[in-house]
């Protein structure tokens, strides 16, 4: 089993100018084997594979010539840069050929200086040093601190990769760990919870519990706005000319409040994630089209603070660690617009509507009402996968058709059998 630790480094000056040299020594086999390629492309050269292999192999020959200086850095930069432009060029190839799945991949591009500072330890002598857990040994830098004890973070596990980053002006290194495959016992309890996500509140349980949503980057937002200002009135970069310090400055200032948003909204997620799986036994959740909801301009700001996306993703990751149950809803299963109390699905549910009100007139909540987001999580909870897998949503998608929400290729348990069910085609039937 592989697994990921991050810890922040704190170098030393003479350090940190080392370790942006690699930075840009990856930057530069990068680009210069992208020109190569290009001009193997328009027949200047002659041509070679496209594999990490080949273009390792052809870096080594040119390397001599075009980087004399390649001794003052450790191989494993340029081989981490030519490692990039390998998967690059397999994602546009896979992309094009219809192999890739996802969005549009375009043909890689040349990395700018100051965005691109990253590199990575393969193989050598890296990693920890025995008897002082809080540093990191990084070949042709040396022993670097760390701001946390990294051995027991890592504990018996087998570090296999370090690659090393500067995010803001801190410089960071995630270790890949391989750890023994653990036998993790599937949960087997009925503590079934079904979850809720929104934007109003991050996340509603069946059970009652809300989570609510900190809303990190409109609380920022002021602050980000005020350091944007202040750098577009320094002289930044023009062609021919280099940023002024003021500049720079200013550019760190926004790069720090965009760094710490995206770190608390992860923090966040990731512990609400690990609540939610650690407390239950089976987890529902509902497949959102979260790509979809961005295209609307009146909320793609706050769908993308709520990273909804990012939570579905924990849930699931979480869920692996501690031997949950987890059950993803079909996209178009009406959750919302389905009464949790009698089974009637609405007709129209408009997003200002927060309170359910059910249409069957003898429903308990056609009086009185129920929370939107409860209503939706109670749904989820009593979800279940009919025998027949593949389902109708899912073919249509395929066909480019959309189907109706009438809930897939799910059974929902109504908690009366008796309730007569009032939906729209009766309706318009009476």
């Amino acid at each position: 089993m592989l697994r990921g630790v991050k810890v922040k480094l704190d170098p030393s000056p003479r350090q940190e100018a080392m370790l942006r040299s690699h930075a840009g020594a990856a930057r530069f086999a990068f680009n210069f084997m992208l020109a190569l390629v290009k001009a193997s492309c328009a027949g200047r050269v002659r041509p070679f594979g496209w594999s990490r292999a080949e273009l390792r192999r052809v870096w080594n020959a040119w390397k001599p010539d075009v980087a004399p200086w390649s001794a003052n850095n450790s191989k494993e930069a340029y081989s981490y840069g030519v490692e990039c432009l390998a998967n690059a060029l397999k994602n546009w190839k896979d992309s094009k050929s219809g192999k890739r799945k996802g969005p549009k991949v375009n043909f890689p591009k040349y990395r700018k200086r100051n965005r691109h500072m990253k590199f990575a330890y393969t193989t050598g002598c890296f990693g920890l040093i025995e008897g002082d857990p809080k540093a990191l040994k990084l070949p042709r830098i040396g022993r670097v601190h760390c701001f946390e004890d990294v051995e027991r973070r890592v504990a018996d596990g087998r570090v296999l990769r370090m690659t090393v980053s500067c995010t803001a002006g801190e410089w960071y290194a995630a270790l890949t760990v391989e750890y023994p495959d653990p036998i993790i016992p599937v949960k087997t309890g009925d503590n079934t919870v079904g979850v809720d996500l929104g934007v109003k509140t991050l996340a509603t349980l069946s059970d009652g519990t809300v989570v609510e949503n900190p809303k990190h980057y409109r609380r920022n937002e002021r602050r980000l706005r005020r350091a944007s200002k202040r750098m577009s009135r320094r002289q930044g970069p023009t062609p021919g000319r280099r940023p002024s310090k003021r500049w720079s400055r200013a550019k760190r200032s926004v790069q720090k409040i965009q760094a710490t948003t995206a770190s608390r909204r992860r923090d966040v997620i990731w512990k609400t994630a690990g609540m939610i799986a650690r407390s239950h036994d089976r987890v529902v959740l509902e497949d959102l089209n979260v790509a979809g909801m961005k295209r609307n301009r009146h909320l793609s700001k706050a769908v993308s603070d709520a990273a909804m996306g990012m939570l579905s993703h924990a849930i699931q990751v979480k869920c692996a660690q501690y031997g949950t149950v987890l059950v993803v809803a079909d996209r178009w299963y009406p959750s919302s617009k389905t009464c949790s109390r009698c089974g009637t699905v609405k007709a129209k549910l408009t997003l200002a509507e927060r309170v359910f009100v059910c249409d069957n007139p003898d429903c308990e909540y056609a009086h009185k009402g129920v929370d939107r987001d409860w209503n939706a999580a109670c749904n989820l909870k009593n979800y279940h996968v009919a025998p027949s897998a593949g389902g109708d949503a899912k073919r249509a998608r395929s066909a480019g058709k959309t189907t109706a929400p009438r809930g897939g290729n799910a059974r929902h348990e109504t908690p009366d059998p008796g309730t007569e069910t009032r939906t729209k085609q009766n309706h318009q039937r009476s």
